[in-house]
């Protein structure tokens, strides 16, 4: 254990964060996402679990250290709900409302479509799978700088 550190980030995830760079993504998704798939696919190669850890608490530690880009208009996304994608998941309002203490502001949320947050899931430095039971439990943050 490290002090001022969340003990969610385990030194796995601290590796992939302190080896992203700006502009690169950090997948955070829920159990049911293909996230084993998707990560051969990812810079990191290799999926992150963090077991017994729901998506808003992995977001609240992840954000203490991790700076989202202010040079895009939208720094983080989220898979639309398929077949209704003005839908409102409870995960939504709830991510957002984690997202917007930690910057101190409302920052812009992108809503992608199934199949395209898939194929940016895949252009992403790493992914991070929470215990999450979701639906729709699916966000990408763009790393931004200090």
């Amino acid at each position: 254990m490290l002090k001022g550190i969340d003990p969610v980030i385990h030194a796995d995830l601290m590796h992939a964060m302190m080896r992203m760079g700006h502009g690169d993504d950090l997948v955070l998704c829920d159990i049911n996402h293909p996230a084993a798939t998707i990560a051969a696919h990812t810079t990191y190669g290799r999926l992150l679990d963090l077991s017994g850890c729901g998506l808003t608490e992995a977001a609240r530690a992840i954000l203490t250290l991790f700076p989202l880009d202010t040079f895009v208009e939208r720094p983080v996304s989220r898979m639309q709900v398929v077949g209704d994608p003005e839908a409102r998941m409870p995960i939504f309002d709830a991510m957002q409302d984690v997202v917007d203490a930690s910057q101190g502001r409302a920052i812009p949320m992108e809503a992608l479509e199934r199949f395209a947050f898939y194929a940016a899931a895949k252009r992403s430095f790493v992914i991070v799978r929470t215990s999450d039971p979701g639906p729709y439990g699916c966000f990408i943050f763009k790393k931004g700088v200090i």
